[in-house]
């Protein structure tokens, strides 16, 4: 264009055009913003995260649900709980009763008995080894037969092994004894009566058959997720995460999480070595004081119970904004944690 600038003379109307003012401003706007836009993907520092979702859990297999099985055959006599009831470590929860209602009597008799037996046969074993040292005593002075002597002492060994086979007989007995006598189920600790399954006096129960569920109380709560394979091996022991509960109003902002509201501070504390199978790696979280708020805990036990889903996000390394858009966009993982990286923004 240089060479038709001795012709602007010539053309008045063509010097009289200039671009409009709103279009410069919204120049100058967009130059700005793409400025800030770049300045922003460049140096706005984002904290990696990997994400999963999971159930709060026990840390202590223990403290998870259990169930109460019976330990004796018998039918139902009573129940002492329904579901949902509070119960103490040793508080009844069922009474089982036999088919015989003398079972318990006839048991005692016979453990007696085989106790008489017992008695017998001791008296008659010492007795027995009185006359084997006297046998022994007139065999040293040749006043007594040699075969008088061995059948003295065969006497003695024949009486020891009958105590031995009535030793076993009264184990035998008493464990009977014991298991029947067992007909009330216990609760093993302080807990919580989940379920029970129902039955009345018709009902016969075989011992180690199920006859409720139960949930301790006073556990040391811990947050199970999953996470994708991708991730996992980034994912080590005490690396810091934060929590989301169901049900607790709660603004998570993945990248930075210093800004997050209704979250929870957590740590790791297990990683399982193979996954599942959908392919997910579980993670084991419990509860760590926050950096941010240091009075901040989980919430009560009333509030996030056992069983309640939960959704969590472990920190790895701070990069910058566009590396992290520019990685999830190629499906990278992500970086290997720096030293400093795993307790920025937590």
């Amino acid at each position: 264009m240089a060479h038709l600038d001795h012709h602007y003379p010539v053309f008045t109307t063509l010097q009289s055009i200039r671009a409009p003012r709103i279009m410069r401003a919204v120049g100058a706007l967009l130059t700005i913003g793409v400025g800030a836009v770049i300045g922003f993907l460049a140096f706005m520092p984002w904290v990696q995260t990997t994400a999963g979702a999971g159930v709060v859990t026990a840390l202590n297999p223990n403290d998870r649900l259990q169930q109460i099985n019976a330990l004796v055959s018998g039918r139902i006599d009573e129940w002492y709980v329904r579901d949902g009831s509070i119960v103490k470590a040793g508080d009844p929860i069922l009474k089982i009763a036999d088919n015989d209602p003398r079972l318990i009597e006839r048991l005692e008799a016979e453990r007696a008995q085989v106790v008489a037996k017992k008695e017998a046969t001791l008296a008659a074993l010492a007795t027995a080894e009185i006359d084997l040292r006297r046998m022994q005593d007139l065999y040293g002075k040749g006043l007594a037969a040699r075969r008088e002597f061995e059948q003295a002492q065969i006497a003695v060994q024949n009486l020891r092994g009958r105590v031995a086979e009535i030793e076993g007989e009264l184990n035998r007995a008493e464990v009977n004894l014991t298991r029947q006598s067992a007909q009330i189920v216990r609760a093993p600790r302080d807990g919580v009566i989940l379920r029970v399954n129902a039955g009345d006096a018709a009902t016969f129960i075989e011992a180690g058959k199920e006859v409720a569920s139960f949930v301790p109380t006073g556990i040391e709560r811990a947050v199970e997720i999953y996470i994708d394979g991708r991730d996992v091996a980034l994912v080590k022991p005490g690396a810091k995460a934060r929590i989301q509960f169901e049900g607790w109003p709660a603004v998570q902002f993945s990248g930075w999480p210093s800004v997050a509201v209704g979250t929870f501070a957590a740590e790791v504390v297990a990683v399982d070595p193979s996954a599942d199978a959908t392919g997910k790696f579980r993670v084991l979280l419990v509860e760590r004081p926050d950096d941010v708020n240091p009075e901040s805990r989980w919430p009560d036990e009333q509030f996030v119970r056992f069983g309640a889903t939960a959704r969590g996000w472990i920190l790895l390394d701070t990069v910058s904004v566009g590396y992290e858009i520019w990685r999830q966009l190629n499906n990278f993982p992500p970086s290997m944690p720096s030293a400093g990286g795993f307790g920025a923004g937590a």
